[in-house]
C-alpha cells in the first residue's frame, strides 16, 4: 500500500491549523479557569501555549517522565516548527508537555492531579447522562436483534461526546443531520457470533458520555455470550481531554451502578461483578500515550491483542492511528489500511479529523459537492470491520 502525505498543521484554515490555533487556546483557558494552579504552573502553560504556536519544539528536560523516549520519537524535528511535525505527533507532545506544565508528573502537590478531571465529572454528572440511562429502561423490552443493534449504534454516536471536539465545534446536529456512510455492523455480528465464547478486546476512547454506552455493549456481549472475557483498554494517564483512564472507567462504572433506571443500575452491578471475576478486566500501556500509528504496536501488546476474537476501536483517535494519519483518498478499502492488526478488527468513530478510508466513491463525490466540512463536523460515522487474519 503506497504511502499518502503525512498529515500536518502547517496550512492555515485546515482543521490541524484550527486545532492548534482555536482549540488549544481554549482548552488551555478553560484548564487555568477551572483549576486554581500557582503561578509557576500557570507561566509553563502559557509558555507551552506560545511555543506550540509561535516557536519550536524544544525536546523534554532530562528529569522529565519517558524523557529518553521522547527525545528519540522526535529526532529530526527538535528545533522545527510545530506545525513542520506530523499532526498527530505535534498533538501528543502537547499533552504530554501540558500534563508536565501543570505538575502532574511531580514531584509536588499536583502530583497526579487530571488536569481535565473537572469537565468530565461536570459532564459524567449531568443530566444528559440521567436522560440517556433512563433510555435504557426502554431499550430492554426490544426483541434481541434490535435491542443489540440499538445498544452499537449508542456506543458509535456516544463519540460524539468528546470534550476536546465541544471545545470549538458548533453545537451537534440532531438524529436527522447524523449519516453512516460506512455501515459493516451484520460483518461485526456475524464476526463475534462465528467466534462466540472467545475474548473481545475494546480500546475505549472517550470517557463519560462515550465510555458509559461502551460499558452497556460490554455488558450485552459478556450477558449473551458473543464474549467470554472482555478486555477494556484506557489510557494510563490523562490524554486528549476527555480520553478514559481507569480511574474514569471506575467513576462511569459507579455513575451505572447508582442510577435511577433499574436497567442501568443492573449493568453496573453485572460489570462490577464481571471485574471481579476477571470476565472484564481493564488494562492499559504506555503505548496509549504514545505519538504513533498502530502500525508500529511493541511486541507485548500486539502479542495481548492477537489472540482476540474481535477487537473493536472506538473513536477518532483511535481511527488516526488505525489507519495512520495520512491524506490517504477517501475510496482507499479500509482492509488494505488496517491489514497489518494483529487480530480481526472493527472501528466505531464519528468523523471528527481529515483522514478518512474505506467509502463509496458516490458517497465521496455527494459529501464534496456540499462543500461542508464533513470529514470534521462530527456529524458523520462509519462502522468497519475487517475479519481477515
Amino acid at each position: 500500500m503506497s504511502n499518502a502525505p503525512v498529515i500536518r498543521s502547517d496550512a492555515p484554515g485546515s482543521f490541524p491549523w484550527g486545532v492548534f490555533h482555536e482549540r488549544h487556546p481554549e482548552l488551555v483557558r478553560r484548564v487555568l479557569d477551572t483549576l486554581p494552579y500557582g503561578p509557576a504552573q500557570r507561566a509553563a502553560v502559557e509558555r507551552l501555549l506560545a511555543e506550540s504556536t509561535t516557536g519550536v519544539l524544544t525536546p523534554p528536560t532530562a528529569d522529565g517522565p519517558g524523557a529518553a523516549q521522547w527525545r528519540e520519537w522526535g529526532e529530526g524535528l527538535w528545533g522545527r516548527p510545530w506545525s513542520e511535525a506530523p499532526f498527530l505527533w505535534a498533538e501528543s507532545y502537547f499533552y504530554h508537555r501540558l500534563l508536565k506544565a501543570t505538575g502532574y508528573f511531580g514531584p509536588g502537590a499536583w502530583q497526579g492531579v487530571d488536569p481535565f478531571a473537572p469537565f468530565k465529572d461536570a459532564e459524567l454528572a449531568g443530566a444528559a447522562v440521567d436522560d440517556e440511562l433512563a433510555a435504557l429502561d426502554e431499550l430492554d423490552g426490544l426483541p434481541q436483534p434490535r435491542r443489540a443493534d440499538a445498544l452499537l449504534r449508542s456506543a458509535l454516536w456516544g463519540n460524539r461526546a468528546d470534550l476536546s471536539f465541544q471545545l470549538t465545534a458548533e453545537s451537534g446536529g440532531g438524529p436527522a443531520e447524523a449519516e453512516l456512510l460506512a455501515d459493516d455492523s451484520v460483518l461485526l455480528w456475524a464476526e463475534l457470533e462465528r467466534a462466540a465464547g472467545g475474548r473481545v478486546c475494546l480500546i475505549a476512547d472517550n470517557a463519560g458520555r462515550e465510555l458509559l454506552p461502551d460499558l452497556v455493549l460490554i455488558d450485552h456481549l459478556l450477558s449473551s455470550g458473543l464474549a467470554a472475557e472482555v478486555d477494556l483498554y484506557v489510557k494510563p494517564q490523562p490524554y486528549f481531554v476527555s480520553d478514559a483512564t481507569t480511574a474514569d472507567a471506575l467513576a462511569t462504572l459507579d455513575r451505572l451502578r447508582t442510577a435511577p433506571s433499574p436497567v442501568a443500575g443492573a449493568v453496573g452491578d453485572r460489570l462490577w461483578r464481571a471485574m471481579g471475576s476477571g470476565a472484564l478486566t481493564v488494562r492499559t500501556h504506555p503505548f496509549f500515550c504514545a505519538p504513533l500509528p498502530y502500525h508500529d504496536l511493541p511486541a507485548n501488546l500486539r502479542s495481548q491483542l492477537a489472540g482476540a476474537a474481535l477487537t473493536v476501536l472506538k473513536g477518532d483517535l483511535n481511527y488516526r492511528r488505525l489507519v495512520g494519519d495520512r491524506h490517504w483518498p477517501p475510496t482507499t478499502p479500509f482492509q488494505a489500511a488496517v491489514g497489518h492488526f494483529p487480530s480481526p478488527v472493527a472501528a466505531l468513530r464519528t468523523l471528527k479529523s481529515d483522514v478518512v478510508v474505506g467509502l463509496d466513491p458516490t458517497t465521496v463525490a455527494r459529501l464534496d459537492a456540499t462543500g461542508t466540512p464533513w470529514r470534521t463536523s462530527g456529524r458523520h460515522a462509519v462502522i468497519q470491520v475487517d475479519t481477515q487474519r
